[in-house]
């Protein structure tokens, strides 16, 4: 097995750790998020407008945690320096 083959599957590998751990985390938050919103909104209706505002800002900020694993997979899979490492040797 030739260098560019074990950088290549080590890089994909990485990025798909970087992905289902940030895009499992990120679940898990938003999913509690709404939970709890939710459940105030149960508890005092007449909240519920300023509730659900909050509850949209809260999982736009949330949603940021999947975007940046996003960008982080993007970012070994493409932007690798072994791989220029590997090519000048």
């Amino acid at each position: 097995m030739d260098s560019y083959a074990i950088i290549g599957a080590v890089s994909i590998l990485g990025a798909c750790l970087c992905m289902g751990i940030g895009s499992i985390g990120s679940a898990l938050g938003e999913g509690q998020a709404a939970a709890a919103a939710l459940t105030a909104m149960a508890q005092q209706p007449d909240e519920a407008g300023r509730i659900r505002s909050t509850m949209f800002v809260t999982l736009a900020m949330l949603e940021t945690t999947a975007l940046y694993a996003l960008l982080i997979a993007f970012l070994t899979l493409y932007a690798n320096p072994f791989w220029n490492y590997a090519v000048n040797q």
